[in-house]
């Protein structure tokens, strides 16, 4: 099974860099030199793996083996990057999740469903889950907050924080 990790927002100098907005986790393990990605580019499938990682300004960047100019990119922008979900160099520690088990489920406060994971981002102290109900929240993943992850019941239940649901 694949799951997205990333997608390409822009290229970054003429030698074929490409800045990407993660939507991963793990993304230390998935974006090293040497991990393949697949491009979803127009329906077509593109297996790409990667040359260079770093970190630039909150953004993920990446080159890739054989491409080393940015017309050779460019057409890529706005395109998705997945991986196979199996990857085993990734393994979980208690109370760790990949990210595509946790967007989709149902956020409950005691009994009140307040909306569904629809995105998670990374802030550097923890990841924040923006959970999308009447309207649009962020859920930080403390242990302060969430209490119990049921991931086959795609069911997260949190006490949330004072003051994180008032207008």
């Amino acid at each position: 099974m694949k799951v997205e990790v990333g997608k390409i927002v822009n290229t970054h100098g003429i030698k074929g860099e490409v800045r990407v907005k993660s939507n991963s986790d793990f993304t230390d393990t998935r974006f090293q030199p040497g991990e393949v990605l697949t491009l979803n580019h127009k329906g077509e499938e593109i297996a790409l793996t990667v040359a260079s990682y770093r970190m630039h300004k909150g953004f993920h960047m990446l080159t890739f083996e054989g491409i080393n100019n940015i017309n050779d990119v460019e057409h890529f922008k706005g395109d998705i990057l997945t991986q196979e979900r199996d990857h085993e160099a990734i393994e979980l520690d208690e109370h760790e999740f990949y990210y595509s088990d946790i967007i989709g489920c149902t956020v409950f406060d005691g009994e009140t469903p307040i909306g569904r994971v629809k995105e998670i981002f990374e802030t550097g102290a923890n990841d924040v889950w923006v959970v999308q109900g009447d309207k649009e929240y962020l859920i930080p993943y403390i242990a302060d907050v969430v209490q119990e992850v049921d991931v086959s019941g795609r069911r997260i239940q949190i006490t949330p924080l004072e003051g994180m649901f008032d207008e």
